[in-house]
Order: structure tokens, then C-alpha cells, then sequence
């Protein structure tokens, strides 16, 4: 039954992104099932094999340990009482390993590691997907360096790309999460969870961006040119990492602080005047959406409840309460993470636009004129990476 459940999620799931195609016409379908063929693939190895298992796990203690020098560092800050159990403050054991992850970043792109590891990664999935070197550079690079500041790299070419190709940037940087963040959602999520979820993404915005923007890049316009970062000092460049490390984290803590008073506060007037609260409300609208996921319709209202929340707020406010609900199943539990991982929500469209507009303030401008049809993209890739990993849950 999961199966064939699983085939009409797919199938809704690419009905909905075609019926927003900017030109149907020119959609490529080979490219399409290649990828979805090696979705299929990926998740039955991270999810049922041993050597998925021994992936993530390596994956998993390396992020441990880096967890467990980041817990030094803030342990020493806050004297001493930042890891009593049962009583340790989300803002410290989640959000400041954040800091110590953008300091190892930062040493890595120093050094060019990561530069040439994304660069040869790109441009292998470029021979997959069909697209650009630049479209496949940029959704490499999303997944480590973040969503706004992956654009930095590739500043040379912001203001010469037409419209279709810096939708194709923007929905990457949209679908995927920054290496920065992972050890923070690996504390709320199971690990293999949340590697799944970054492989299947990475593939999946090339899928739908494939269907919703379809175009073809010419061998003139096929160049990839990666700004080379101003040559600093070694020190510089490390304080430069870490202070932006500690943005992001006082970022989020400020997103959360304000999202989690105001959906208390909506829910608290939603039960005073209708007695449903505005999130079990939510969870009746997007209950079919979790249905053709592949999660049993007794749990797919509470599911619905905590999609919309991502979308409406953020991930880390959805994986929070994921945690509360200890009624769910452990297959249910295992999809709705996977749709988790990734930044389609609302306030990611102020940010991937301004962080354009920094660059270029005519091509922010065209950005935010497409937001919202970058978020339902960038929420289709997480619909379609679930629905593939409960495949194999």
C-alpha cells in the first residue's frame, strides 16, 4: 500500500510543480527519472543497507565530537553550568555549537579544500542533471556555505544571469541547509534523518527546478566563475568566520524567540474564539499533503500541524515540537524529519532576496518578485524527499 501511496505523492507532487511551469514545453523528462531513479537508490542505501548505516555513522561521530569541542568552548563562557542535565539552554547546547562549526568552515575555504570539493562535485552533477556548471556549483555550495552566503562566490556572474537562471540559484539556496547548521538539527533529529535528507534534497531541487523553470544553458553561457575571496590573514579571516557564526546563532535565537511568543499568542486566540488552536487548524489544511508522504491518516492532521509550522515560522521551531509529540510512530516521525530539513519558509525569502540585493540591487528586486513561487518550489523538493524516504522507512 506504501507504495502505491508513494507513486501518487510523486505524481501529485510533479502534477502541482507542472501546473507552475514557466514553460512546459521545454521540460527534459530523462534527466527526471535519472534523478528520481537515484533518489530512490540513495535513500534505500542511507536508509537499509549497512553501508548506509556506517555513512551516517561515520557522519554522525564526526559531527560528536565537533559537538563535544563546540560544548568546551561554551562550557568555559558560561562557567560551568551550560551542560547540567535537564537543564541546559536550547540557546547554548543547539545554537553556539554554530560557532565553532563556521570557524571550521571558514579554515577549510582558507586553505581552498572545500572550493575544490565543490567546484568537482558541481561539476560531475552537472553531467547528471542536465543544467548549467554554475546551477550544480551553486547547489553544492548551498549545502555547505549557506543561502546567503553561497551568492557571495558566484558575485561576477549575479548581475549578468537573466531571470531563469537566478531562479534555479535562489530555489537551491532555498532547498538545501548550510553545513553550519546541521550539528544544531542533528541534536533535535535523529542523524540519519537529517544526512537523508540532505542528499535527497540536493537532487530533488534540480527535479523540480527542472519542471518549474525548465531552460537550456549554451556552451557560451555555460561558464562557472567563482569569486576568489579578498586574501586575508589566517587570524582575520578566522575571527571574520567566527563572529559570523555567532550572527547566525543569535539569528536564529531572536527568529525563535519571536516566532514561538507569536504562534503561542495566535493559538491562544484561535482557541479562545473558534476553540481549535491556529496549528491544529493548519494541520487539517495540510493533512493531505502528509498523507500522499506516506504518513496513516490517524497521525497525518498532527503531521500537517507541524509542516505548516516550518513553513509559516521555521525548521527550528517544527523540530521542537516534533519533539513533544511522542505519539507518533517511528516511521511517521522518520518522513515528517526529512520534510524538515531544508529552509522553505516565509523569512527565507527576505533573506535570500536581500542577500542578492547586497550584490545586486536590480537582480534583489527580481527575486522578490518571484519569492513565493521559489518557497512553493523549494516545498515541493521536501514534500518529494520525504515521500521518497518513507520508501524505505
Amino acid at each position: 500500500m506504501k507504495y502505491l501511496i508513494a507513486i501518487i505523492g510523486i505524481l501529485v507532487v510533479f502534477g502541482l510543480t507542472y501546473i507552475a511551469s514557466n514553460n512546459k514545453k521545454n521540460i527534459r523528462y530523462r534527466p527526471l527519472i535519472i534523478m528520481i531513479v537515484l533518489q530512490a537508490i540513495l535513500a534505500f542505501v542511507l536508509l537499509n543497507t549497512t553501508a548506509g548505516a556506517w555513512l551516517i555513522g561515520g557522519f554522525s561521530t564526526i559531527f560528536n565530537h565537533l559537538l563535544g569541542y563546540a560544548h568546551q568552548g561554551t562550557d568555559f563562557v558560561f562557567g560551568g553550568f551550560a551542560y547540567k542535565e535537564g537543564s541546559t539552554p536550547f540557546f547554548i547546547s543547539v545554537l553556539m555549537p554554530i560557532v565553532f562549526i563556521s570557524a571550521l568552515i571558514g579554515i577549510l575555504q582558507y586553505f581552498k579544500i572545500l572550493p575544490f570539493i565543490i567546484r568537482y562535485i558541481g561539476l560531475v552533477l552537472s553531467k547528471i542533471n542536465g543544467m548549467g556548471k554554475l546551477e550544480s556549483y551553486n547547489a553544492v555550495a548551498s549545502a555547505i556555505l549557506g543561502q546567503s552566503e553561497v551568492f557571495i562566490s558566484v558575485k561576477k556572474q549575479i548581475g549578468m544571469l537573466p531571470k531563469h537562471r537566478l531562479y534555479t540559484l535562489c530555489a537551491s539556496a532555498m532547498s538545501t541547509v548550510s553545513m553550519s547548521i546541521v550539528g544544531s538539527y542533528m541534536v533535535m533529529l535523529q542523524p540519519r534523518y537529517v544526512v537523508t535528507a540532505l542528499v535527497l534534497n540536493l537532487f530533488g531541487g534540480f527535479i523540480i527546478a527542472s519542471l518549474i523553470n525548465p531552460y537550456r544553458v549554451t556552451p557560451e553561457e555555460d561558464i562557472l566563475e567563482v569569486q576568489e575571496e579578498e586574501r586575508q590573514s589566517f587570524f582575520e579571516m578566522l575571527g571574520e568566520y567566527i563572529m559570523d557564526g555567532f550572527k547566525v546563532a543569535i539569528t536564529v535565537a531572536a527568529m525563535l524567540i519571536g516566532f514561538v511568543a507569536l504562534i503561542a499568542m495566535i493559538n491562544g486566540l484561535f482557541d479562545l474564539i473558534f476553540h481549535i488552536t491556529f496549528q491544529e487548524l493548519l494541520g487539517y489544511v495540510f493533512a493531505p499533503v502528509a498523507f500522499i508522504m506516506g504518513i496513516p491518516w490517524s497521525e497525518a492532521v498532527t503531521s500537517g500541524s507541524l509542516m505548516a509550522t516550518k513553513l509559516v515560522s521555521n525548521e527550528f521551531v517544527a523540530m521542537l515540537d516534533l519533539g513533544k509529540h511522542t505519539e507518533l510512530s517511528a516511521r511517521t516521525i522518520g518522513i515528517v524529519s526529512v520534510f524538515l530539513v531544508s529552509f522553505a519558509n516565509f523569512s527565507s525569502i527576505g533573506i535570500i532576496s536581500g542577500a542578492v540585493k547586497g550584490l545586486n540591487e536590480k537582480k534583489g528586486n527580481e527575486v522578490a518578485k518571484f519569492g513565493l513561487k521559489l518557497l512553493y518550489g523549494a516545498t515541493m523538493v521536501s514534500v518529494l524527499s520525504a515521500i521518497i524516504a518513507g520508501l524505505f522507512l
